[in-house]
């Protein structure tokens, strides 16, 4: 019934973006995208954590190149891969499931039409509530071990990591930034799709014939340009809670974000709540564009493959 129905939705598009490929195919081409992505831009990730946490812990950060000298100085180029085994085990999991969710959600919403950029927006916003729930304990540990250096940390490494904020915090010690996560990334999500989808017509329709690598790629920088500009002070809230009591970050009793914004700019003024903003662009518009292309590229290989 299913299969019958399949080649009636978008048959316009050349490029099929939901006939022909299983959920498992989505979940596999999102979970690769995902490793690629964050593997490619940890250092510069490392960079944006170091930044965002200057209003509360006493580390003397203060410009990009000032941050990269310290990090070097410090702990040598492995400084700035930190915490890489955390993402490496929550990345391909929670990328999975986000865009594997995009993609059902998108059909269920779009109505058949391409154009629907709110369908686009509002199925991104829904596809992040699952990836957060999946990434944001590894998120924590990798952003605890990225704070700092490596004679300063109070973790030997991802496992001890994870037991004592069990151990000393119980699991909602994993999850003290969701809400505040969430609260950003479906903004930044909705903002990212939506552009991504957008930006894909117009850059395929008026410079390249169909959507070729450097389509994916171009739209997929754009929209994690700008998504990541856009949600950047919420992303140094979600930094201050994950980092909270780590190598001398405030402790916030209530947790809400209201009461880590008035820290924020007690502290730092209102120009703590952009910190990091040019890691964090520098980081969201080459890893968006690897992670769409290498996302489209293993569709279209699964696409291939269940054609045969």
């Amino acid at each position: 019934m299913a299969n019958e129905a399949s080649p009636k939705y978008h048959p316009e598009i050349a490029v099929v973006e939901h006939d022909g490929l299983h959920f498992w195919q989505f979940m596999i081409a999102g979970s690769v995208a995902g490793m690629v992505e964050h593997m490619a831009m940890f250092p510069v990730d490392t960079l944006k954590t170091q930044m965002q946490a200057l209003g509360s812990c006493p580390i003397k950060y203060g410009s990009v190149r000032q941050s990269v000298q310290s990090i070097l100085k410090s702990d040598g180029p492995r400084g700035f891969y930190r915490g890489i085994g955390a993402m490496a085990l929550g990345a391909g999991p929670a990328h999975a499931v986000y865009y594997s969710a995009y993609e059902f959600f998108k059909k269920s919403f779009s109505g058949g039409n391409p154009d629907n950029h709110a369908a686009h927006a509002a199925s991104g916003a829904c596809a992040t509530v699952a990836n957060d729930a999946v990434l944001t304990p590894m998120d924590v540990v990798k952003q605890r071990l990225q704070l700092g250096s490596r004679s300063c940390s109070p973790y030997r490494g991802v496992w001890d990591c994870v037991i004592r904020v069990l151990r000393e915090e119980g699991v909602r010690g994993f999850y003290a930034s969701y809400r505040t996560t969430v609260l950003m990334n479906a903004p930044f999500t909705a903002v990212q799709f939506a552009t991504y989808e957008a930006a894909k017509s117009g850059v395929s329709s008026e410079r390249f014939r169909g959507e070729t690598l450097a389509v994916h790629a171009t739209a997929g920088a754009a929209a994690g340009a700008l998504a990541a500009a856009v949600t950047t002070p919420l992303d140094v809230v979600k930094t201050q809670l994950q980092c909270q009591g780590v190598c001398g970050c405030d402790r916030f009793v209530s947790g809400s974000i209201r009461d880590v914004f008035r820290t924020i700019v007690k502290k730092d003024g209102y120009r703590g709540l952009v910190r990091g903003w040019m890691p964090r662009m520098l980081f969201h518009a080459p890893a968006a564009a690897v992670s769409w292309s290498t996302y489209e590229a293993a569709k279209a290989f699964f696409q291939e493959l269940n054609d045969r």
